[in-house]
């Protein structure tokens, strides 16, 4: 009899052990809300960088003797910007015996003038007075933004289009541009192996610190709607082609959890539209980690 009480006693025991470290968690919410109607923005992000128009590079032919400008001088068209001696003249100049002689040669032998073919901004000065080698000196004029958009995205651009720009070194710096050009050939991008198309866009208003070679981000509104009803993305599950939420009813005690499926529709990025499968009236919500996954029947596992 003591021993079956003591087996008794043993089996009770476990139990009570078992039921405490199985018994299941209950569901915690982390966050919930309702439909809300809201405008939503669908955009289309492209990175662009910043170019001349068009771009002068003056090489001289022989020795520098003078240079007249500097990087970020603006220049007229015609404009004498450096002066350069040929090999001849270098060589009679420098054969000179005193100052008297040199300023005589220099009656007889003028320096060749390197001269503005365009008006615009002087981006690169490498050149100094002496040197001969790997000289040059270049001119751009109006500043744009070239920019690659891929193939299935170039329906949504068209001439004329304005749009959102911003410069990756002063991204809170927004400024705003036209599309001006859409290249009728495609090509290929050696890193993605995307086929894109090349667009030319003006900015309206050029920021203050506008250098050519900038990286920009270029931002596209492609489709808008007004007051659709959304949730946070945050509360959209995606298995596949298949898009589902979790749906609170019962009671605050009791709260039941069901898993729906939902079809959306627009979104951006941020919040998306629930076309069908909730109703304004009903909660959807987030579930802690620990808690146990519903079923689409509402109950849990």
């Amino acid at each position: 009899m003591r021993k079956i009480l003591l087996v008794l006693g043993i089996l009770i025991v476990v139990s009570i052990i078992v039921v405490a470290v199985f018994k299941p968690e209950k569901q915690k919410i982390e966050q919930e809300s309702k439909l809300e109607p809201r405008d939503l923005t669908v955009k289309l992000r492209a990175n662009g960088t910043t170019h001349p128009r068009n771009r002068v590079t003056l090489v001289p032919t022989g020795r520098v003797e003078e240079v007249r400008v500097k990087e970020g001088d603006t220049v007229k068209k015609g404009k004498i910007v450096a002066l350069t001696s040929s090999d001849t003249r270098a060589t009679i100049m420098d054969a000179a015996k005193n100052e008297q002689e040199r300023e005589e040669f220099k009656e007889f032998y003028r320096p060749t003038p390197l001269i503005a073919p365009i008006e615009g901004t002087v981006i690169k000065r490498n050149m100094e007075p002496g040197q001969k080698a790997s000289q040059e000196l270049i001119i751009a004029d109006d500043l744009i933004v070239y920019a690659n958009i891929d193939e299935t995205d170039v329906k949504h651009i068209t001439l004329g289009l304005k749009l959102k720009m911003h410069l990756d070194a002063y991204p809170d710096e927004k400024f705003e541009g036209i599309v001006e050009h859409i290249a009728y050939e495609a090509h290929m991008e050696k890193e993605s192996g995307v086929t894109v198309y090349g667009i030319k866009i003006k900015p309206i208003e050029k920021p203050k610190i506008f250098k050519s070679g900038m990286g920009v981000v270029i931002t596209i509104a492609i489709e808008s709607k007004k007051d659709a009803m959304s949730i946070s993305n945050i509360f959209i599950k995606e298995d596949g082609p298949k898009k589902t939420v979790i749906v609170k009813a019962g009671t605050a005690k009791k709260p039941i959890f069901e898993t729906r499926e939902v079809i959306t529709g627009i979104t951006d990025g941020k919040f998306t539209e629930i076309v069908s499968g909730l109703n304004a009236s009903e909660t959807v919500v987030t579930l802690s980690q620990k808690a146990k996954k519903p079923k689409a029947d509402g109950k849990a596992r």
